[in-house]
């Protein structure tokens, strides 16, 4: 897989944001901590840039706010999962609403149940297996919705350019 400057540029990008703003707005859900920051930059780095990318952005934005303490094992099964579904729906349906339901479906719904055994092995919690899931499905619909806004947003300022396809038209 070749990744131009420009990408890994962004991804950085993405990965400095996430890292920085993850403590400005999350809300407690149960053991978990719901950061919906984490999810807005899946969608959009699932649009833009694509879902293996998208990836690799949620697992270092897992990974930096875990060094630094603001966050849980929780982050990886649930963040990656949901970025890689954002952008493969994107690519698949080419729909920014098809990215947030991926994201929603990969973080709230597919995520939240492998992070199950996570939490038994790594954090002692003994929860159902249904548990983790209205949290981080809490966590990414408000993500995602935050993530849809600045899509849309960015896509009607004429000065930016997304690889992004807008909505209505066809790739």
């Amino acid at each position: 897989m070749k990744i131009s400057v420009l990408k890994l540029t962004v991804m950085a990008m993405f990965v400095s944001i996430g890292t920085l703003t993850s403590h400005l707005l999350w809300f407690p859900a149960g053991v978990a901590k719901a950061f919906p920051v984490q999810h807005a930059i899946n969608v959009i780095a699932g649009v833009t840039l694509g879902p293996i990318p998208a990836l690799l952005v949620a697992f270092a934005i897992g990974l930096l706010r875990n060094l630094f303490g603001v966050g849980s094992l929780l982050a990886f099964p649930g963040g990656m999962i949901g970025a890689l579904l954002a952008g493969y729906f994107y690519k698949r349906f080419k729909m920014y609403g098809a990215a947030a339901a991926g994201e929603w479906i990969g973080t709230g719904m597919i995520g939240a149940l492998l992070t199950v055994p996570v939490a038994t092995f790594f954090l002692g919690s003994k929860t159902g297996a249904f548990f983790f899931v209205l949290p981080f499905l809490t966590s990414s619909v408000a993500g995602g919705i935050i993530g849809l806004v600045i899509l849309r947003l960015i896509t009607k300022n004429t000065y930016v350019k997304l690889r992004a396809v807008p909505p209505g038209k066809s790739a």
